[in-house]
């Protein structure tokens, strides 16, 4: 899929008189950029794609054929979970570890992907891009109504450096702040031991109104749809919620915390 929107790229543009700089200039992208999608050494973004759509007319081909390549670059066992996450209605997320993917910066990923070096350079290009991309559920016409808690020890763990943490914690005060359908709450270390020390874990409901639960692991991942486990963990969700600070004071310490990563 990667070959195929490298060869539609270049078929558009050659039918439409194009240079490589003059198409840059109108999707407003670097023309260094252009060409390293049409050599295949980049993958395009969702972004770029509905940028080639809209300067060629192509009534989202190219955004077709970039979801496709979305799906091969996703790891296999995380194929199944991101059509759930992108077709649901609501999600509820617990992550005492790291920031959730839908609410990464770039540059957070990035040093999330390449920390252990496990993996090559675009690899990690690859699957940040991907990350990136699923975040687009959030600002489309009808988002899911995402709340996620997490633990305080996340705001104050080192990934990337001060700046990458500066940037990633003012984001999730700014995504916090505006989307209206985004709620982000910290549970305190004052909190001591809870149950969302047992790890992280989604819930998500589908259209029709089910609810389905994600667990990952380090090399897997699984969902599980069965009545007595679903049930099970919104207890274990509603229980975290209840020793998480407020919306507002959620906000003010990630902001608070932010300039402390100088």
């Amino acid at each position: 899929m990667l070959d195929h929107f490298a060869e539609e790229l270049r078929l558009a543009r050659f039918t439409s008189e194009m240079s490589q700089s003059a198409l840059a200039e109108a999707l407003s992208y670097s023309a260094a950029l252009v060409a390293k999608v049409e050599t295949r050494e980049r993958r395009p973004s969702q972004d770029f794609a509905r940028r080639c759509d809209a300067v060629f007319g192509t009534d989202g081909r190219f955004e077709r054929i970039q979801k496709r390549i979305n799906e091969e670059t996703v790891v296999p066992w995380f194929r199944d979970w991101v059509g759930i996450e992108q077709e649901a209605t609501a999600l509820r997320t617990f992550e005492p570890l790291c920031v959730p993917g839908l609410l990464q910066t770039e540059g957070y990923a990035r040093a999330l992907l390449s920390g252990g070096g496990l993996f090559a350079p675009d690899e990690i290009d690859q699957q940040v891009t991907a990350r990136i991309d699923r975040q687009g559920v959030l600002t489309r016409d009808r988002p899911p109504l995402l709340s996620v808690v997490v633990d305080e020890h996340l705001l104050r763990r080192r990934i990337g450096g001060p700046e990458v943490m500066r940037d990633q914690l003012r984001h999730l005060v700014k995504v916090g702040s505006t989307l209206p359908r985004v709620r982000i709450q910290v549970v305190p270390t004052s909190a001591g031991a809870y149950v969302g020390l047992g790890g992280p874990f989604v819930i998500a409901t589908a259209p029709q109104g089910e609810d389905l639960v994600y667990l990952a692991g380090q090399r897997h991942g699984q969902v599980i749809d069965r009545a007595d486990y679903v049930r099970q963990m919104v207890e274990v969700w509603e229980s975290i919620r209840g020793e998480a600070l407020s919306q507002q004071q959620s906000l003010d310490l990630m902001a608070e915390v932010a300039e402390t990563w100088t």
